[in-house]
């Protein structure tokens, strides 16, 4: 062990176990030691960031030796980005020790018997499953270690991405993310590309000023996508952006912005206006439709979404004359796929636009016996509510 006393190095620890929000789990001296960026099996030098009474965190310095059971990430941004953390480590593995931590939790928290606990139901993909991704402008974006190494001058500041873990101030550039399917990664590479060429200001999160602010892209299974821009102001700029991205990407179905002056970036009290095409996605599964507005909540993996919900009906075992409340409702997903199963459905959500829609979503599928209610679950979901 170097360094200083409260921020050691520690060398050649293994690499025992995973723990959660993508850490790894270390020993040193009875002393527990989350350590980012590794998988069980690895032997690495560590140098500690913080040390609190019964654990430390820090990250790799030197890897002594590489676990058997390691994978090669396939995205440039891994280590950086924080969205994908398990990429170096097969799925499989990822399966078996996520199973192992929650089972571990409900024993140990909970102290429930987990010996009739189910494996988990992994995905069928692990890229380009997600509906829905969110992405923010900065004028002032996040230097890689190589970029600041390079001493090059002149580095192009303005960037279009996600947020550094635990810095909402920094935002790193992405090029390529293997989240959401095409053309989610044309789009933002687009809108970033006219933005600087035409000197729109990207926003500053620290000086709170600057025209653009986040992008959001949502797709549907049918290959239709959803486009939410949030502008930090009014300006003349924005209808000309708003038809260039249109004429790019025709499969764009809905086009929608929203002025943003606030200090965060919440949309749900705010108006989104359409620029074009419709305000809304429809979603299917099984056959159901669901609509979707920009504001709706939707689980973002619609696929495990799907065989989710087949899971709930089938443990939920009705019989076709039980009352069923579904708290969280948002869209009415759940609730619309258990109402042909049961007498009724009643479903409860504090956003009144994934109430409305799934309001809509019960008429589409000819649903008449769920209702749903709007409000703070805590004040509607009373004993009188009950009866």
């Amino acid at each position: 062990m170097s360094r200083s006393k409260d921020k050691p190095l520690l060398e050649k620890l293994l690499i025992e176990d995973v723990a959660s929000e993508g850490k790894a789990i270390a020993r040193y001296q009875g002393m527990v030691v989350f350590v980012s960026l590794c998988v069980p099996g690895d032997v690495v030098d560590v140098q500690v960031i913080r040390k609190r009474k019964r654990y430390m965190e820090g990250y790799p310095v030197k890897y002594h030796e590489y676990s058997p059971d390691r994978a090669e990430p396939f995205c440039e941004h891994f280590g950086i980005c924080g969205g994908c953390k398990w990429q170096h480590l097969p799925y499989p593995g990822q399966l078996k020790l996520k199973q192992r931590q929650v089972s571990d939790d409900l024993e140990r928290i909970g102290k429930v018997d987990t010996a009739r606990v189910l494996p988990i139901i992994g995905a069928e993909t692990q890229q380009f499953y997600r509906n829905k991704l969110e992405f923010t402008f900065s004028a002032n974006r996040w230097l890689t270690q190589s970029e600041i190494q390079s001493g090059q001058t002149g580095i192009e500041r303005r960037g279009l991405g996600f947020h550094i873990p635990g810095k909402f101030d920094k935002v790193l550039d992405i090029q390529h993310c293997y989240l959401q399917p095409e053309p989610s990664n044309q789009i933002r590479n687009f809108v970033r590309r006219y933005a600087i060429e035409n000197k729109l200001p990207f926003f500053d999160l620290l000086k709170q000023e600057g025209l653009l602010r986040n992008l959001i892209i949502r797709n549907n299974s049918a290959g239709e996508v959803m486009t939410i821009f949030s502008f930090y102001r009014e300006d003349k700029a924005i209808e000309e952006l708003l038809d260039a991205v249109a004429k790019a990407f025709p499969q764009i179905t809905s086009l929608m912005y929203v002025i943003n002056p606030k200090g965060n970036d919440t949309l749900n009290d705010l108006e989104i206006k359409l620029h074009k095409g419709a305000d809304h996605l429809i979603e299917v599964m099984d056959d159901l439709k669901f609509r979707i507005s920009p504001k709706s909540f939707f689980q973002t993996n619609t696929s495990q979404a799907f065989r989710l919900y087949n899971v709930v009906r089938e443990f939920a075992g009705l019989t076709g004359k039980e009352l069923v409340y579904d708290l969280y409702t948002g869209t009415g997903t759940i609730a619309l796929f258990l109402a042909r199963h049961c007498r009724q459905v009643i479903g409860a959500e504090y956003v009144r636009e994934a109430t409305d829609d799934a309001n809509i979503n019960a008429r589409l599928n000819n649903i008449t016996n769920a209702v749903f209610y709007t409000g703070d679950i805590r004040e509607i979901f009373t004993a009188s509510f009950l009866s």
